[in-house]
């Protein structure tokens, strides 16, 4: 049975879309949106939770996508994948800080910005923004005298962590004070890979 990832770009699997297209194998897409397309039962026999992005490899079923990222670059992308315990487990770290310390306070922008009818609530704003400078400043500092997060080499810790922070881009978030995080995202965000992903759909 072909690589199956399910999920459009337009969405939160377009981290896992990036990380497939990084991997080079061959796959079948099956775009499949967030509202009507994953609440139908044979979707929801791939994941039961309703949710994008989920994976298809042979025996193995995924959902959640930092964990199918991980599983991604491990399977099949050694040089994304880093084998040594400490930094394979500071990749885990970096993939599950990105959505307990970013993703609830961008998604809180995010949903002023463009789900509130254009009534957005400046002061939710203003506080996520406010509470975001906490993390960025500890993302700042590790990325002091590095390139990516576990070195000089992109690995799936940045694939997750960048993945996670492109909403940061469509809501236009200001970097200014955090000029290693924007040249950082820069370097991710530049990838063929991502390029490609965000071509699908």
């Amino acid at each position: 049975m072909a690589t199956t990832i399910y999920g459009v770009s337009a969405s939160r699997a377009i981290r896992s879309l990036w990380a497939i297209e990084e991997t080079g194998i061959a796959y079948e897409h099956v775009p499949t949106h967030y509202f009507n397309d994953s609440k139908t039962a044979d979707y929801q026999a791939v994941n039961p939770n309703g949710r994008i992005p989920a994976l298809v490899d042979g025996d193995c079923v995924l959902f959640e996508s930092m964990a199918i990222n991980l599983y991604l670059a491990k399977q099949y992308a050694p040089s994304l994948y880093p084998r040594e315990p400490v930094l394979e487990a500071q990749a885990v770290q970096w993939s599950v800080w990105a959505i307990s310390e970013i993703e609830p306070l961008q998604m809180q922008i995010v949903v002023q910005k463009f789900f509130t009818g254009g009534n957005p609530d400046s002061a939710v704003i203003d506080a996520a923004s406010e509470s975001l400078q906490r993390p960025l400043k500890v993302l700042e500092s590790h990325l002091e005298g590095r390139d990516f997060l576990l070195g000089e080499g992109f690995t799936v810790a940045d694939l997750n962590l960048a993945g996670v922070m492109l909403l940061m881009r469509s809501i236009r978030f200001d970097f200014g004070d955090f000029p290693k995080v924007s040249d950082w995202l820069a370097r991710c965000w530049s990838r063929e890979a991502l390029a490609r992903a965000e071509a699908l759909d």
